[in-house]
Order: C-alpha cells, then structure tokens, then sequence
C-alpha cells in the first residue's frame, strides 16, 4: 500500500472514529489552518516588501476593488459552513456529516467553502495592496488545495459515501458552476 492510499485510509478511519478523537480533532484543526492563512498573509507582506515590490492599487481604488470580491468570498464559506452545521458535521474530514451534503452551495459546486476562501484571500491581496498574496500565493494555495482534493479528500469520500458521492461528482463541478444555456419549459 502507497503512501496516498495510507493517508486516505487514515483520514477514513479518524472520519469514521471514535466522536470523542474527531472532536477534538475538530477543534484543533481549524486553528491550524487559520494559523497557516496568517502565515501567507504575513510572508506575502514581508516578500513583497523585501522584494521591492510595487503596490497593486493605490488607495482607495484597492478598497473598491477589494470590498466586493471580499464580501462574495466571505458570504460564500460562510453559506458553505451552515449547510456542514446544518447535516450535523464540521467542514473538517475528520468529522464530517453523517451523509452526503448536496444543498444550497454545494447543489452548484462540490467545493464551495474552498472557493469561498480562496476569493477572500485574493480580497485580501487587494486590499492590503500585495501582489504576491493575489497573484502568488492566491494561486499557489488553489494549486495546493486541487490537488489535495484530488489526491486524498475526494477518493476518501468515495470511499465513505460510496456511489452517492460518484453520482454527485458526475454532476456537480468542483469549484465553478456550470452556466445553464437551456431554458425553462413552462
């Protein structure tokens, strides 16, 4: 067995677990990843700086820009997180809700808090002027989390949820939803 598989099968086990382990794995593990989003956004602050780097707009052009993109990424994890409350889980895999979660976001995309986070950090990059977190780590985070996603986290939940989550990879993108050309037969 490969290194991949093993990871897999751990996740599926801690998923799968114990309440008591997964809760407290629930605890800690969004910390963790909000530690790490401080981190980008403060070594992105610090490369652009030591790099010499110019800003990416100026005030309040940055401010304008960045309050929509902000508010749409924000509204869109947070949307995403309710609907995890909502089917008694956490957006962690290793407490996850007991079945399937296919509504309000994730009827459109299999990924939606991701998306969410990933326009907030690009938001972000806009408004504090810096290139590198809106243009480097922006998308060198996306990259991670694709093939994360990929690699580990989508073979686990066809692992746990079995067909129910083949059908809805089929029909459902990952992160951009499909723009509908047929009309309405009323």
């Amino acid at each position: 067995m490969g290194i991949r598989e093993r990871v897999i099968n751990f996740v599926y086990r801690k998923a799968t677990g114990p309440e008591r382990r997964r809760r407290l794995i629930t605890f800690t593990a969004p910390l963790f990843l909000l530690s790490c989003i401080i981190f980008i956004i403060f070594a992105s602050l610090w490369i652009d700086q030591y790099l010499g780097l110019p800003t990416l707009f100026p005030w309040p052009v940055n401010v304008v820009l960045a309050i929509p993109i902000l508010t749409t990424g924000s509204f869109l994890w947070m949307w995403s997180l309710l609907h995890f409350f909502k089917s008694k889980g956490t957006p962690v895999p290793f407490h996850p809700p007991p079945k399937l979660v296919d509504t309000g976001p994730y009827a459109y995309v299999r990924n939606p808090m991701i998306s969410g986070v990933v326009i907030t950090i690009f938001g972000l990059g806009l408004l504090l002027k810096s290139i590198s977190l809106a243009f480097i780590f922006t998308p060198g985070l996306f990259i991670f989390i694709y093939v994360e996603l990929k690699v580990i986290e989508e073979p686990e939940l066809e692992l746990r949820l079995g067909e129910a989550y083949t059908q809805y990879k089929k029909k459902v993108p990952m992160f951009f939803p499909r723009v509908s050309s047929h009309s309405s037969d009323e």
